[in-house]
């Protein structure tokens, strides 16, 4: 049997605005719990004299997760007639940012659902422009609870107006604004027949029409290096070189450069975990590489074919979105860890060119700011120590998305949107063989200075 396509949604709004009835009704009315679920919540729930209310569905199952009881390995969390979907829930409190910040990295789509009643809260904005600096274009709003005012047509055209406005400030164009009630299973994956004004489809219809982000298979070959190994199937003294592709295919024998090293080799083997070894190999997989050429390269290098022209470039400054949540401020003169794929790299503030800052009716843009606060968002630029191969979000989203950390903390996510200057051919090789013999050379002096420690007699 074919598998159904999968595609992760991150589902957020402002806490109380229904996001967990949402998430459970979609469960219930796509027929996704385990056999008997939903029938034992509700007579538990009749046994003890307590309301049923579909957000107690995702309590059960934490509770059988806690208790180590398997509900799906995959965390599908329910399925359409047309695909799987794995939903990836992000808190409400504003304190909860980061924790929404990273869930939303992972998805292809958002819903962003609004309180009818409340109306458009400032973490409805806020997460609004979250998503709008990752990237994530694809965004369908619900304005829920519309049950508690009567379906009243003109309460929800009032919000949808209030809101559509908002968005329009950071150039987000939702694909649609539907009128739900999660409670009582209006639109969610039924028509509501209290709600025949609204002609717009289902919440089910509205996702079965996004677009999966997939691996671009017909593009460039792009292998972000995971690590380099020193054994093999055969036991030999080969270097694996290791990681997962993100983009165009690969056969054996290809010419293939390293980035930001610059550094050439040919395909020998493709070897695969419990596999037969194949001779292409295709975005979506992860997969280890033997050369015929025994180099030098380390985890955070791409491997790109000769015969392409390469997509990524290799540069040291870029100009990028983030939203800042660290608790010291975004400032000149810090030294940050710039993280994208499996690149680790030393990175500093160039220049702040915009930060966002959200009132009451939008969003409003300060030129030229001197730092970043905590929960502000806005445009950097961005310099790094060493070379690294990157490329834009749009181009790719693997290498487009990364991570800010500074100290131990996770302070910031954002996407890269431009490359503003570009190292040469052949100096990332001489910064790559620089770095390496400063490495060689701190490794010595720490092993000279244990000598001497322990062998003071000879050293």
């Amino acid at each position: 049997m074919r598998q159904k396509e999968r595609m992760h949604i991150v589902i957020t709004g402002h806490v109380d605005h229904g996001k967990s009835t949402l998430v459970g009704r979609l469960l219930a009315d796509t027929n996704s719990l385990p056999q008997g679920k939903l029938e034992s919540i509700k007579e538990s729930c009749a046994k003890n004299a307590r309301p049923f209310e579909y957000s107690m569905l995702l309590d059960a199952l934490e509770d059988e997760q806690k208790q180590g009881i398997t509900i799906d390995s995959a965390r599908i969390f329910f399925k359409s007639d047309s695909r799987e979907y794995v939903i990836i829930d992000a808190p409400g409190h504003i304190e909860f940012l980061r924790n929404m910040l990273s869930g939303a990295s992972r998805a292809a789509a958002a819903v962003l659902v609004i309180d009818a009643k409340e109306g458009v809260a400032e973490n409805s904005k806020r997460h609004g422009m979250l998503l709008s600096l990752l990237g994530i274009a694809q965004v369908i709003v619900v304005v829920n609870k519309l049950d508690m005012l009567n379906y009243d047509e003109s309460a929800f055209c009032a919000i949808r107006d209030e809101y559509l406005r908002f968005l329009k400030t950071l150039d987000v164009k939702p694909l649609a604004v539907i009128p739900i009630s999660a409670r009582e299973g209006d639109n969610i994956a039924k028509p509501s027949s209290k709600m025949k004004w609204f002609l717009g489809g289902t919440l089910l219809e509205a996702l079965d029409s996004l677009k999966n982000t997939k691996d671009d298979k017909e593009g460039n070959f792009i292998l972000p290096l995971q690590d380099v190994y020193r054994f093999s199937n055969e036991n030999d003294e080969r270097r694996i070189y290791a990681g997962s592709v993100v983009g165009g295919r690969a056969r054996l024998n290809d010419k293939v450069v390293f980035l930001p090293s610059f550094k050439e080799a040919t395909i020998a083997k493709f070897e695969s975990w419990n596999a037969p070894n194949s001779e292409v190999i295709e975005a979506g997989e992860a997969v280890g590489i033997s050369l015929k050429e025994d180099i030098y390269v380390k985890s955070g290098e791409v491997m790109v074919r000769k015969d392409e022209n390469p997509l990524l470039k290799v540069a040291r400054k870029i100009c990028v979105n983030l939203i800042w949540l660290g608790n010291l401020p975004l400032e000149s003169g810090r030294e940050y860890l710039f993280k994208l794929g499996s690149v680790k790299v030393k990175a500093y503030l160039a220049g702040i060119e915009r930060v966002l800052h959200i009132s009451e009716d939008e969003v409003n843009v300060e030129s030229k700011p001197i730092k970043l606060t905590k929960n502000e968002a806005g445009t950097i630029i961005l310099e790094l120590k060493h070379p690294v191969a990157l490329c834009t979000f749009k181009e790719n989203q693997n290498l487009g998305r990364f991570v800010l950390v500074d100290g131990f903390d996770a302070a910031a996510g954002g996407i890269v949107l431009e490359v503003l200057s570009e190292t040469l051919d052949g100096q990332g090789e001489i910064d790559s063989a620089l770095k390496h013999i400063s490495e060689i050379k701190e490794f010595e002096e720490e092993l000279f200075a244990l000598l001497r420690k322990y062998f003071p007699h000879r050293f």
